[in-house]
């Protein structure tokens, strides 16, 4: 690779029985209507050729052994870094012998990333209980690529053309977010935030929203003391640390996603799951990206799981692939200017 050109991005195969690999074709194929940067996969050569075959696209699949050879190659075929499967695929059914191979092609990609071979990774969908069955000891895709990077806190934003969003509590019952809620919790992830707005997105002084966590933000305490006890108190914190960025909440969450409100602020830290994901998918369900700030490295991922129910029908929509690929390649390029 010559020394002016920027490194290529790299895609995961994701979990191999779902949609990864056919949205990943389709991705390549509409480079040019699209504008995207070239990338390389990682995965097994041969599912890729399988797939390109059963979907009808003329897709050259080249395997390499440098991701520098990436770039040139890309307006003529799909360079793959090869992961074997142990197992050939079935879509829609799930190996345990091919998830070894799954884990290897995020670990390349991980590796790949911090050594300036690609400048970003975009990773397809997991199936994150047949990794469980398979040996993995994290929750997720999000905590084991932070404990690669060396045990980082990472913090998962999902975005769509006006709106981003990050959940303070992701993955539990809305009991247990409840409980979860701290403003010790509040306080990390809305600093995460703050500043990846500015290295990430070019955002110089970043306006935040924070959610409430009750109805008509607690009603003065009369609906809930969380945001008199833990959220406003949070908020007064981070208006400290983060002299650069301005927070303004709690505020009520049934009146901060219309589009007046949006133009308000550049993202809303929210306090649970779903406070974050209805209004992001209800907005824009098919283009939405996950990012995890926090992390040394670039990471996006389509904002969808392994569909496996649809997985070899041909009929898996690319727009939110897509949208992750562009996104990486803005935040590298952002990242590479500074």
């Amino acid at each position: 690779m010559a020394a002016q050109e920027t490194p290529p991005l790299a895609l995961t195969m994701g979990e191999p029985a779902g949609i990864g690999p056919e949205i990943i074709i389709k991705a390549w194929a509409a480079t040019s209507s699209q504008g995207l940067r070239p990338f390389l996969a990682i995965g097994d050569p041969a599912l890729f050729a399988a797939v390109a075959r059963r979907l009808g696209i003329d897709c050259v699949i080249q395997e390499i052994d440098e991701a520098g050879k990436a770039s040139s190659l890309f307006a003529s075929s799909l360079p793959v870094v090869p992961v074997a499967l142990a197992r050939p695929v079935e879509p829609g059914l799930l190996l345990a012998e091919n998830e070894a191979a799954v884990l290897g092609a995020i670990d390349i990609a991980i590796e790949l990333a911090l050594a300036g071979k690609v400048s970003a990774i975009v990773t397809n969908p997991i199936h994150k209980r047949a990794l469980y069955d398979a040996g993995l000891r994290v929750p997720g895709h999000t905590e084991y690529l932070a404990a690669r990077c060396g045990g980082v806190t990472p913090v998962m934003m999902l975005s769509c053309p006006g709106l981003r969003v990050v959940p303070v509590t992701v993955h539990l019952s809305l009991a247990d977010a409840v409980a979860a809620l701290t403003a010790k919790a509040i306080l990390e992830q809305g600093i995460i935030l703050a500043r990846a707005l500015t290295t990430d997105f070019g955002i110089a002084r970043p306006r935040i929203a924070v959610a409430a966590l009750n109805p008509h933000a607690g009603e003065e305490g009369r609906l809930g003391r969380e945001e008199i006890e833990i959220i406003a108190p949070a908020i007064e914190m981070l208006k400290a640390a983060c002299p650069q960025a301005e927070f303004t909440g709690p505020r009520p969450a049934d009146t901060l996603f219309h589009a007046a409100a949006r133009e308000s602020y550049d993202a809303a830290l929210c306090m649970y799951h779903d406070q974050a994901l209805i209004p992001l998918k209800t907005i824009d369900f098919d283009n939405g990206v996950n990012t995890t700030l926090g992390l040394p490295i670039v990471r996006t991922s389509p904002d969808h799981g392994t569909a496996l129910d649809i997985a070899g029908k041909g009929v898996a929509h690319p727009g939110s692939l897509i949208a992750a690929i562009k996104m990486a390649g803005q935040i590298a390029g952002i990242r590479a200017r500074a």
